[in-house]
């Protein structure tokens, strides 16, 4: 399916009580030594996840979804032009492509992944 649901993050307050609570509901599994201040969140299936503590600058706890795209810049372009406002730039993730971040006309905030080829 074109432009699945790739990644999800829960950006928490406390990335601990997090765990727990998601682990003891949906059996995850989690790994923290993969990246610095990041856990990885295992479900079972893909997608997989993340958690990490909520930056100060953002507004209040959530989950960001990740979308694939084939073309990010040319998406990234498209969302503006309907819209969009550009929260987190293309940014490199090394060894796995780039991703960027905008809200939509309501607010609400998308993440979009183009995978390394």
């Amino acid at each position: 399916m074109a432009n699945s649901l790739c990644h999800f993050e829960l950006m928490s307050n406390d990335p601990v009580r997090c765990r727990k609570f998601y682990g003891a509901i949906f059996d995850w599994t989690f790994d923290d030594q993969s990246m610095p201040n990041y856990t990885l969140v295992h479900t079972g299936k893909e997608p997989m996840g993340g958690i990490f503590s909520r930056p100060a600058v953002a507004p209040r706890a959530c989950m960001n979804v990740y979308f694939t795209v084939t073309d990010l810049d040319r998406t990234l372009s498209r969302a503006v032009e309907l819209g969009a406002k550009v929260i987190v730039p293309k940014t490199p993730i090394p060894g796995t492509g780039d991703f960027a971040m905008f809200t939509d006309p309501e607010g609400i905030a998308i993440g979009i992944m183009q995978p390394k080829h």
